[in-house]
């Protein structure tokens, strides 16, 4: 399903093998909190989506684990930026700027960090509404500005 959905959005969009079923509860022990069903069943299907510029538009279950774990845990990031405990980090535009889910309290909705100026915004409904419009964009920013 992941897989179609993606492809109808863009026939560049890349896909790996799919994410062993073991590694999804060990990256949810790693992370302390369940993954969004959502992006599970996508990562039950392919280990990521490559977006049609290169652009990590979901990103493989090692960077989501470790990307995250980075983010909650780096203190340096408390000096420049407010609190990312809130948030699932799961892709990104290629140029800095994050998707992710919110953890508390949990929802489909997809929201953007970016990082210039530390703004987070909802930018889709739902993960299926998020590869939609991220993956049909023309290698702009402008679906999510």
């Amino acid at each position: 399903m992941w897989r179609e959905i993606a492809g109808r959005a863009s026939s560049q969009a890349g896909f790996n093998h799919p994410v062993d079923p073991a590694d999804l509860t060990e990256a949810e022990e790693r992370l302390g909190c369940p993954l969004p069903v959502e992006l599970t069943n996508l990562l039950r299907e392919t280990n990521g989506i490559e977006g049609p510029y290169g652009e990590g538009t979901v990103w493989p279950l090692s960077r989501i684990v470790t990307d995250n774990l980075h983010f909650w845990s780096d203190s340096a990031f408390a000096d420049l930026y407010m609190p990312f405990g809130a948030l699932l980090f799961f892709g990104d535009n290629g140029g800095g700027d994050q998707f992710a889910f919110v953890r508390t309290p949990a929802r489909p909705d997809v929201f953007v960090w970016e990082h210039e100026d530390d703004s987070r915004r909802w930018v889709a409904l739902d993960l299926q509404d998020y590869l939609g419009r991220s993956l049909a964009d023309d290698g702009g920013d402008g679906w999510y500005q």
